[in-house]
């Protein structure tokens, strides 16, 4: 049977990006998103529920995240769901979570207003035929990388 993993989100950053680099160079970029969903319970109530999302980026996608991100801008990313599962050092439990592997990204908004208002026209982060932003490396395969710039 076939599968398929795609996940696109827009949302608002709950924090600034945390940009590190792994031993070989590479950058990786953790952001958290908020996305929201308001709507009218049978009532008539208007009802609020916000889903936090974990997402990572890596390559050039993640440098450029880093640089010009900051908590509260709004972003639309393109992404997969991965589960990711580790060991709780304290208690010994196993623990897991369900995050983003960012694939590409738009701008929602020019900056200036680091979010705040109305989402402005999106700036495109790659066009048709063109390799996609960054993937993720492979047991330290370096991924493959984009030089074009998105603005």
């Amino acid at each position: 049977m076939a599968s398929f993993n795609k996940v696109i989100l827009a949302g608002n950053l709950t924090r600034d990006p945390e940009l590190r680099y792994t031993p070989k160079g590479t950058a990786v970029a953790r952001i958290g998103i908020a996305c929201n969903r308001k709507w009218k319970s049978e009532t008539g109530e208007m009802k609020e529920e916000v889903t936090f999302v974990d997402v990572d980026a890596f390559g050039k996608t993640a440098e450029t995240i880093g640089q010009y991100l900051k908590k509260g801008r709004p972003i639309l990313i393109e992404g997969r769901l991965r589960y990711d599962t580790w060991e709780d050092k304290q208690s010994g439990q196993k623990k897991s979570k369900l995050g983003v592997v960012l694939e590409n990204f738009q701008f929602l908004d020019s900056g200036g207003g680091r979010g705040e208002g109305a989402a402005e026209t999106p700036r495109p982060r790659a066009t048709a035929g063109s390799a996609p932003a960054a993937a993720e490396p492979a047991d330290g395969d370096a991924p493959p990388e984009s030089d074009d710039v998105p603005f």
